[in-house]
C-alpha cells in the first residue's frame, strides 16, 4: 500500500469522490471482506461487491488475501493507498495551467503552479514506480513569521537574489545528458490553525 497516490483519470477521480466509495476506501486501510464492510457501512454484501468491483477496475483497491470457507472463496480487499490526490490531469482541458495566468503575484497563479506540480510529479512518479525506480525530488517546507510588511519585502528580495545566484552557478545548458529540474518557490499567509500549532510548539 502506498502512503499516497495521485488519481489522474476522470473515472478514478469520480469513484474516489463518490461518498460511499470514499467511505469504503477509508475502511480498507486494512484488509477486509465484503461481508465485514457490509456490517460497518450498513449496505448489503451484494452492493458492497458492486462498489468494490468498480474500485478494483480503476486500481483503487486490490486483493490482499483469499480465504476458503467450504466451497466459497472470500476475498479480502485493501486500498492501494492510504490517501489520494486528484490531479488536474483528470479535468482535461479545464485543468489549471499557470501558462494562462499572467499575474505571477496572484493567488490563481500560485494555485495553478501547485496544480502543475501535482500533474507532472504524478506522471513522473507513476512511471518511476512502473520501472521500479525512485523519483528524485526535493521539498522544503517551513513557516516564517515576519515582523512587518517591510521585512517580508526584504526577505522576498533576498530570496530571489539567492535563487538567481544558485541557478546561475548550477544551471548548465551544454552538458550532454543533463536533466532539467523545475524549482518552484512559493509563499502565502499561513492559515490560522498553523499559527496556533506554532504557538503550541513553543510552549
Amino acid at each position: 500500500m502506498l502512503d499516497l497516490d495521485i488519481l489522474d483519470t476522470p473515472a478514478a477521480a469520480m469513484l474516489a469522490l463518490d461518498p460511499i466509495k470514499a467511505r469504503l476506501l477509508a475502511e480498507l486501510s486494512v484488509p477486509a471482506s465484503a461481508a465485514a464492510l457490509a456490517g460497518r457501512v450498513g449496505l448489503t454484501r451484494q452492493k458492497i461487491n458492486y462498489h468494490l468491483k468498480a474500485l478494483e477496475e480503476q486500481k483503487l483497491v486490490e486483493q490482499a488475501e483469499a480465504r476458503q470457507w467450504g466451497g466459497i472463496t472470500e476475498r479480502l480487499m485493501v486500498a492501494t493507498a492510504r490517501a489520494y490526490v486528484v490531479s488536474p490531469a483528470a479535468l482535461g482541458p479545464i485543468g489549471a495551467d499557470p501558462a494562462i495566468h499572467g499575474d505571477r503575484l496572484s493567488a490563481s497563479y500560485l494555485v495553478a503552479l501547485a496544480a502543475r506540480i501535482v500533474r507532472e510529479v504524478g506522471m513522473l512518479w507513476r512511471g518511476a514506480r512502473a520501472a521500479d525506480k525512485r523519483l528524485a525530488t526535493l521539498s522544503i517546507d517551513t513557516t516564517i513569521r515576519f515582523a512587518s510588511p517591510a521585512d517580508r519585502a526584504a526577505f522576498t528580495t533576498d530570496l530571489a537574489n539567492a535563487v538567481a545566484a544558485l541557478a546561475a552557478r548550477y544551471h548548465d545548458d551544454t552538458t550532454p545528458g543533463g536533466r532539467p529540474h523545475r524549482l518552484v518557490v512559493a509563499a502565502y499567509p499561513a492559515p490560522p490553525e498553523t499559527e496556533r500549532k506554532d504557538d503550541a510548539d513553543e510552549i
